[in-house]
Order: structure tokens, then C-alpha cells, then sequence
């Protein structure tokens, strides 16, 4: 015992540095890695303890442990050097400095968002986030007895999935059971998922999708508003949005039917609609898209009002196109079992090359978790019949969030505190295997059924070009793609949501072990992305999201795009009495823009702001590399600024707001990204440049809210001044609303002037 409790104490003297790194890791750093010393202890302490021992064997059954080495307590036991003492200590002071600075400002404080790629840039200005001890995060790792090794807290060192239960989820060793009562379900003729997977397509067809252009038409649907049908092929029957809808007649597959009505009650309340009624009126029309598999895009949706909403109605659909698929192939498994020799196999063509069928890419954690969630409880018929999840424990404590990891006393918009509720790590993937009453989490992806992953996650697997390890085989079949918050994947990386639609739909390179016999045409014909379904929903409508859905989506039913043109703008949820400034500069491409846009503002914008006068002026820069570009044109001409971004450090944060705030700088650079993560109160502006116009509309009337942060009775040297062109025609609709923007690119004046605040 006396050993154990000194090797705590030595533990215990671990620098924050050494602690972080054997974290993330697993190991101490090289400098600190004493050899003899550890081969001193090596010989002197056993590294199995009795607690381990009975905490392992109290672990869940269903979960696979993973035993801490005996090399890692050692190097947990090594003492601090003199070095890592005098940097812990700089650490410290900095970060008290910090925390005091935060406190004289405001009383708001930094929250950490679990943002991964933000270490692929610059690991070193990245703020740091809490710590558990060393020592608590082995103890915790056995008392638990989970399964570190795709936690990201410790490192990927080997990703888990679940061998476990292969032969029970397998789709070539089962058969339908009876008492499903779905045996026959591919019988029936209006079956959308029948009538859309068997059709079968003509190489003429093929050809004009490929070369044609699309016809579109417009339609007003009562709820989703102005929608644009597209198709390259012949036109097909005008699709109508449906008045009432009854489960029955939307031949849902039979647990969904008598599920749904119970899981979607909660959206029910507040519809003014009668009881029996199973959809909200959003949710009715966009599952008549859904349900007729036409590819949609959705730009309207709000993680604080419809955002659960449409969660449950694509998972509805998703769940329901995946017990369809798993029980027609139950089915012909039976008959094929009971066939006589000699009869033509061709009739059981009903998988793709590879099992996965449906691919959702969500931003964060907590995402994943409620879409598992409505899952498991659409396919509980009621509390006495319970599905069998698999690795149920784990998965919650991976996906989960501890309350008592959010900070307290901190104030954010709602909207904020909607998006980053929960786990909001954003590197994770999921494989979940779903045959008749069971549900297999962590399953392979090539025996899953469903994919849940983020961006970052997705993209990790596939890889590069020229990486030896790498796969994206499992996209080759995929029938159903849900793209949810496209939006925040513009403040994470856009580049992994355009790598991950260059290599969907892709002939495999190996077979995986396919029954080619049983093979649709269409996928052994290299056709799956066009009778593969993409379900695109995001916040706003910006150009990069409405080029994946015209360049990616070539759904042969077609495709239904939402394009409603807002009327007011978010200029007129500015409460202070401001002069705003549109300024145009004219670029001949798109291309050129960039370029255009920096030397419009450095000829004509900042020699206006370079007096003393104007002073207090921040510039909001909405691309981080456009604000690399003037960091170090400001550097280069000596100016007098200070800047922020989504990689400054914690401490430099709090100087530069500081600085800002007592005018001992005159400029501040201020990043889109910064202010989605964080939503800090700048205080101190007196002149605001939006260097471009911002991707989030209601980021243009919250800066420019900030000004009457500071109430000393300047309000008349208030000033605004937007930089714009004719390419950024969505984005000036969101702020000054169509009848301004039509008038302001119509015009042949290049400044165009608006006062908000007036009485």
C-alpha cells in the first residue's frame, strides 16, 4: 500500500504539459523518459492491482476491456524535471492573467467546442481545455471498464467495432420470421422503395442524364413555401403536397406504423391540428419528398425550432428504407432456400455490392447519440417489447456529455446554446447493423446498415491519394445520403464534404465477399449514384452547399430545392442608431473576387480609418485566409492593431479585447470563425468593416448590437461600412432583404447608404 500511495504522489506532481501529453498520447514525452528508472520500477512494482481486478470484472459483458499497460502507470510515476516546473509555472501565471483579464471585461467565459481540425493547423494555439489528473483517468478508464481506444481524450491507437455479434446480424444466415408480418411487403404495388430501386434504366437514359441539362418548374407548397422541381428526364407527374397524410397509405414498414404516432407527440402539442394527425405540417411535406425519393435540399433549417423535426422525419425515412431493403433479402433467402435446383437465380437480385445503404453526416456527437436514440425508440413497439441494442453502454458513454463539464454562469444567444448542446466532438464514426427486432452499434461498416459519422470522421477513412491505408469501398452502394447542418461544416471544413462526394458511389476495389448473383444490375452496372437519394438540410443558402447539390446529385426521379427569398433581412434586428455603408467593388469572376476585394480595401477603405480619429475600429473577416492576407499586410505597414481567431490562445484573447477596449489599439482583426465558436461581447467599437459579408445573417445585426456595449456618448461617431459584390447577391439578401438588394445591384452607384435605430 505504501508503494502505491507514493506512486500517487508522484503522479500527482505530473506538470500540466506531462499530464496532456501522456492524455492524448498514452505516453510520457521522450525528454521526460527516464529508462533506467523505469526499469527500476519495472522489476519492483506489479502493475495488476486487486481494484482493477474487480473492476474489471464488473464491467459491462457486452463491452471489450482494454487493459492500462503497466508501462504507462510508470511513466505516470516519473518526477517533474526543473525544465517542465519553470513552464508549468508560466502556464499558470498566464492563465490567472487571463482569467482575471475576462473577469474586467465581462463576465463571460470561454468555452471550449471540441473542434478537431483546429489542431491540424496550429496544435500550438489551440486553448487549452480542462484536464483530469493522470491518475483519474486511469482509474477511471478500469473502474469503467470501457474501451479507450477510439476515445478521442486518448489518441486513436485501434479503432473498436463489434465482432461480437456478427453471425447474428449477418443478412446471408437469416431468414424472415413470420411474425414480422412484412414477409410479403414486396408484393405490394405502390411501395415507393420497390417502385424506385426496380426501376430499371435504359443506356439512352443514362447518356441524357449525363450530358443534358436539367428542366425545372416552380410550385407553392403551403408550408416549405416556393420549391424548384428538376429533372433531366422526361417530366414526371406533378408532385402535390399532401393535405393529411395516414400512416397506412405511406406504406411505412410495419413497426414504424404503430411507432411513429407515439415518438413524434412531442411535436404535436403545439400544432393546431387534430390529434390523430401523425405529422407536423412541415413534417408532411417534406416526407412526401422524402417518401417519393426525389433528392431535396432544405435551407431553412433552425436548431431552435424545426431542427428536431426534421431530425425524426429523415430518420423515419432512413429506418424505413433499411428494414424494407434487410426484409426483402430475408425474404428471397427463404425462397431461395426453398427453391427447386434448376430455377433462375436472377429474380433475387436485391443488394448492392457492399451492405451499407445509408451514409449521415452529422457535425457533432450529440447528434449521432439522438439520431440512435429516435432509432431504438421507433422501433419499440411499446415498453414491455424492447429491442436488443448491442453495446447499448458503451456507445452512451462515448456519445454521451457530463453535465458538469459546461462551465456555469455563461450567457449565450439561444441559437448558440442549441448547436453546441452536448458532445460536440467532431471526429467520430458509427456503423449500426439493424436485422428485424435487434439493433448492433459499433458494427463493421462492411456488415452495417447505417453509417453515422461526421465530416472529419469520413474523411479520416477514405483518406488520400497515395496513403497506404485508406478505404471508401463501403461508399459504393450507399442509396440514401442525409447531409444535416450542412451550414456548420463551412466554420469546420468544407474540403472533407466535397472529398467525401468524389468518392461516393464508386465501384469497390475488391469484392468483400458479394454474392454477385444476388447483385441489382444498377450497382454491377456502375449506376448507384443515380438512384441514390441525397437529403441536403442546412441554415442558409450559400453558394458551396448549392454546388453540391447541382454538381453531386443526379438522382434520376430528380431533384426538389427550396428557394424562399427573404424580405426584411437581419439589418432590421439592429437596435442602435447606426449609418450602414454598402459599398460595391466590381470583379470580373468569381475567381478574382478575392483579390479584387483586398485591394479595393487597401486603396480605398483603410486610408479613410488610418487618423487617430478613428480609432475603436474593428474589422470583421469572415475567411481565415483573407484574414492571414491582412494580418500580415498590417504587419508589413507597421499599423497599430491587434487580432483574433479561431486558433489565438486564451490569454492573447483576453489581451487583444483589453487592448481594443482602452484604445491602445486602433484596429482588430476579427474571424467569422471566432464568433460562431465562441460569441464573445467585443466592447470598445466605435467603427465596424465587414470585409465581406457575413455566411450567418444574424451575425451581421449581433455586431453590429455590440456597439451599445459601450454607452459613453459617442453614438454619433458610430459608423458601418460593408464591402460586397454582385457574387454575393444571397448573402446581401439575408442582410438588407430582396427589394434592397434587387435595387442595389441594379444600380449603377457603388455606395448605397441605410440608417437602422431611428425613432
Amino acid at each position: 500500500m505504501g508503494k502505491r500511495r507514493a506512486g500517487r504522489e508522484l503522479l500527482r506532481s505530473l506538470s500540466k504539459k506531462q499530464k496532456k501529453h501522456l492524455r492524448e498520447v498514452g505516453e510520457e514525452h521522450p525528454f521526460y523518459d527516464k529508462l533506467l528508472l523505469l526499469l527500476l520500477l519495472h522489476s519492483c512494482f506489479p502493475f495488476q492491482s486487486e481494484d482493477s481486478d474487480k473492476s474489471s470484472a464488473e464491467s459491462d459483458s457486452e463491452t471489450e476491456v482494454e487493459q492500462v499497460s503497466g508501462y504507462h502507470k510508470l511513466l505516470a510515476t516519473l518526477k517533474t524535471s526543473p525544465e517542465s516546473e519553470s513552464e508549468e509555472e508560466e502556464d499558470e501565471s498566464e492563465s490567472e492573467e487571463a482569467e482575471e483579464s475576462e473577469a474586467e471585461m465581462d463576465s463571460e467565459g470561454p468555452q471550449e467546442t471540441g473542434e478537431a481540425e483546429r489542431g491540424e493547423q496550429d496544435k500550438n494555439d489551440v486553448p487549452e481545455e480542462e484536464e483530469d489528473t493522470a491518475e483519474q483517468i486511469l482509474s477511471q478508464e478500469q473502474a469503467d471498464g470501457t474501451d479507450t481506444s477510439c476515445d478521442p481524450r486518448h489518441g486513436v491507437i485501434e479503432e473498436f467495432t463489434d465482432v461480437k455479434h456478427e453471425s447474428e446480424f449477418s443478412l446471408e444466415t437469416n431468414f424472415m420470421e413470420e411474425e414480422s408480418g412484412d414477409c410479403n411487403a414486396d408484393k405490394r404495388d405502390s411501395n415507393p422503395f420497390k417502385q424506385h430501386m426496380d426501376k430499371e434504366l435504359e443506356d439512352k437514359e443514362i447518356e441524357k442524364m449525363s450530358t443534358l441539362p436539367k428542366t425545372s418548374s416552380q410550385s407553392q407548397w403551403p408550408r416549405l413555401g416556393q420549391l424548384i422541381f428538376s429533372s433531366t428526364l422526361e417530366k414526371h407527374k406533378t408532385l402535390k403536397a399532401d393535405k393529411e397524410v395516414d400512416v397506412k397509405q405511406l406504406r411505412l414498414h410495419k413497426p414504424l406504423e404503430s411507432t411513429w404516432p407515439k415518438v413524434n407527440k412531442q411535436f404535436l402539442s403545439s400544432v393546431d391540428k387534430p390529434v390523430d394527425s401523425p405529422f407536423t405540417p412541415l413534417q408532411r411535406e417534406l416526407f412526401c419528398i422524402l417518401n417519393s425519393y426525389r433528392d431535396l435540399f432544405y435551407p431553412e433549417r433552425n436548431a431552435l425550432t424545426n431542427g428536431e423535426e426534421i431530425r425524426h422525419a429523415y430518420c423515419l425515412h432512413a429506418l424505413n428504407h433499411v428494414l424494407k431493403a434487410n426484409a426483402q433479402v430475408l425474404s428471397n433467402n427463404a425462397k431461395r432456400r426453398d427453391r427447386k435446383p434448376g430455377t433462375d437465380t436472377d429474380d433475387y437480385r436485391d443488394q448492392g455490392l457492399t451492405r451499407p445503404k445509408v451514409l449521415m453526416i452529422v457535425p457533432f456527437r450529440e447528434c449521432a447519440l439522438r439520431i440512435v436514440h429516435t432509432f431504438i425508440s421507433l422501433l419499440e413497439v411499446n415498453d414491455k417489447k424492447k429491442i436488443d441494442v448491442s453495446n447499448k453502454k458503451r456507445f452512451k458513454g462515448e456519445f454521451g456529455s457530463d453535465p458538469e463539464e459546461k462551465p456555469p454562469n455563461l450567457k449565450r444567444p439561444e441559437d448558440y446554446e442549441a448547436i453546441f448542446a452536448g458532445n460536440i466532438d467532431d471526429h467520430f464514426r458509427i456503423g449500426v447493423a439493424i436485422l428485424q427486432k435487434s439493433m448492433r452499434l459499433y458494427a463493421p461498416f462492411y456488415s452495417s446498415d447505417i453509417i453515422i459519422a461526421s465530416p472529419l470522421g469520413i474523411r479520416t477513412v477514405i483518406g488520400a491519394e497515395g496513403e497506404k491505408k485508406r478505404d471508401f469501398d463501403f461508399l459504393s452502394s450507399i442509396e440514401i445520403l442525409i447531409i444535416d447542418q450542412a451550414d456548420i461544416y463551412l466554420m469546420q471544413n468544407w474540403e472533407h464534404v466535397l472529398h467525401l462526394m468524389k468518392h461516393i458511389n464508386l465501384l469497390p476495389l475488391d469484392s468483400h465477399g458479394v454474392d454477385f448473383s444476388r447483385v441489382r444490375m444498377l450497382n454491377l452496372n456502375n449506376w448507384s449514384k443515380y438512384y441514390r437519394q441525397t437529403l441536403l438540410f442546412s441554415a442558409l443558402q450559400d453558394p458551396q452547399i448549392n454546388s453540391v447539390f447541382n454538381k453531386h446529385c443526379f438522382n434520376y426521379v430528380g431533384q426538389v430545392a427550396v428557394r424562399n427569398v427573404p424580405l426584411t433581412g437581419s439589418i432590421s434586428h439592429v437596435v442602435v442608431q447606426l449609418p450602414h455603408v454598402f459599398r460595391r467593388l466590381e470583379a470580373e469572376s468569381v475567381t478574382s473576387v478575392i483579390d479584387t476585394r483586398f485591394q479595393f480595401f487597401i486603396d480605398k477603405v483603410l486610408p479613410e480609418y488610418r487618423d487617430a480619429i478613428m480609432s475603436h475600429t474593428l474589422i470583421y473577416v469572415p475567411s481565415y485566409f483573407d484574414y492571414v492576407r491582412l494580418r500580415n499586410y498590417f504587419k508589413k505597414e507597421d499599423l497599430n492593431f491587434t487580432h483574433i481567431c479561431e486558433y489565438t490562445k486564451k490569454a492573447a484573447v483576453c489581451r487583444a479585447r483589453r487592448f481594443f477596449l482602452k484604445g491602445e489599439k486602433q484596429f482588430l482583426l476579427f474571424t467569422e470563425r471566432f464568433h460562431f465558436y465562441k460569441r464573445y461581447t467585443i466592447k470598445g467599437i466605435r467603427n465596424l468593416i465587414f470585409y465581406e459579408l457575413p455566411t450567418y445573417s444574424h451575425f451581421y445585426s449581433e455586431i453590429c448590437n455590440m456597439l451599445k456595449a459601450t454607452d459613453n456618448g459617442v453614438d454619433a461617431t458610430w459608423t458601418c461600412t460593408v464591402l460586397y459584390s454582385k457574387y454575393d447577391a444571397q448573402k446581401l439578401a439575408a442582410v438588407v432583404g430582396i427589394d434592397r438588394t434587387a435595387q442595389m445591384l441594379q444600380s449603377k452607384k457603388n455606395v448605397h447608404l441605410f440608417v437602422t435605430g431611428e425613432n
